[in-house]
């Protein structure tokens, strides 16, 4: 199984370890500050499936570019024919693992921590992973005249979004890398850990009061905008540059229930992602336009552009990185050694993959028998 090329130090101090990533949120960014809101519901007529309607969640993300733009461009709703797509946007992925929980959501874009946390909270019987979405989009950015290297971050003060977050675990286990000791709760030690909203991060780091961050796209973006310089792209530190930064989730009960919208919304995400990746500049218009419909703000080209180019839409859920992800958060005292066996179902998936005639993907062993 595919690992980071880095092998995990466990002399990382941490408190007593927390039970789960009770407060993991998935990757947010610039804009994701909208309040969770349902959209009117889109159905294109057509064949008849076994529900009328299908509740989408996701994130006013550039980093879930396949809900926004499948959405916005009627890619997914296509081939739901006469069952309507409700879309429904969240701030953090704690409350979409809440309402796909409660049914107001049947399939979801999410991270991967709030992805292995919903699955190990309910010992394996909420949600599957079916399918991915995107990869990379995670950069650390820092003030340029106080840190030139890696080693000047000794002693500096650099943001992650939250702790046991997606970004916060790879940040520990990096530092961990380095041979350096950080409480994981309290983010104290050889690097001052500072846990801050991705919205207030900016103004952050214009007012003095860190010295950078390790954030998700567009955040990112933003801040070099303020005059951060990139010193390394996560990217970089995975196997063939790739690793989850959103899931497609869905809920168990729905996918028994209705495994024929489930497969219709994948053929969409799949027609979606094939769009994007054959029509860059147009997706990124089109994912910046329903950014602005949602959050009421659309990205400047300085940070759209440099956003966009580090982000790859792919139909791949690169399972075994999430695995590897999960395993930093146990290194780091922020997550009890999970069972993920059975948290994928990637058959639909493949099953379109494969009559297109592209590769199928693998599961990394963690997929339903």
């Amino acid at each position: 199984m595919p690992a980071p090329r880095t092998t995990l130090r466990r002399s990382i101090a941490v408190a007593a370890a927390l039970p789960l990533l009770a407060v993991a949120l998935t990757a947010c960014g610039y804009g994701s500050d909208a309040k969770e809101e349902d959209t009117k519901s889109v159905s294109t007529g057509g064949k008849k499936l076994s529900t009328d309607t299908v509740k989408i969640g996701y994130f006013p993300n550039l980093t879930h570019a396949t809900a926004l733009v499948g959405i916005q461009e009627g890619i997914i709703a296509k081939e739901l024919g006469s069952t309507s797509v409700k879309p429904s946007t969240f701030n953090a992925g704690p409350s979409e693992i809440e309402a796909l929980n409660a049914g107001s959501i049947d399939i979801g874009f999410i991270g991967p921590s709030p992805s292995i946390n919903g699955y190990t909270k309910s010992k394996g019987q909420s949600l599957r992973i079916i399918g991915g979405s995107a990869s990379g989009g995670v950069k650390l950015v820092v003030n340029p005249e106080k840190i030139k290297t890696p080693d000047d971050l000794k002693g500096k003060k650099i943001a992650t979004p939250q702790l046991g977050n997606t970004q916060d675990v790879a940040f520990l286990h990096w530092i961990a890398e380095k041979g350096w000791k950080v409480d994981a709760q309290s983010g104290k030690g050889d690097v001052s850990v500072v846990r801050s909203d991705n919205k207030v991060t900016p103004d952050a780091y214009k007012s003095g009061s860190l010295d950078g961050a390790w954030v998700p796209e567009p955040t990112a973006s933003k801040l070099v905008s303020e005059g951060a310089k990139v010193l390394l792209d996560e990217s970089t530190l995975w196997p063939d540059d790739q690793f989850v930064i959103t899931n497609i989730i869905v809920s168990q009960k729905f996918l028994t229930e209705h495994p024929d919208v489930v497969e219709a919304v994948l053929r969409g995400t799949v027609n979606t992602n094939k769009w994007i990746n054959a029509n860059s500049d147009k997706a990124k218009a089109s994912a910046n336009a329903a950014l602005e419909k949602l959050s009421g703000k659309a990205l400047p080209a300085e940070v759209l552009d440099p956003a966009w180019e580090s982000i790859k839409i792919t139909d791949d859920p690169l399972a075994s990185t999430l695995d590897a992800q999960a395993q930093h958060a146990v290194g780091a005292g922020l997550l009890e050694a999970p069972d993920l066996k059975g948290i994928y179902d990637l058959k639909p998936l493949n099953k379109i993959l494969k009559a297109e005639g592209a590769s199928e993907v693998s599961d990394a062993g963690l997929g339903v028998k």
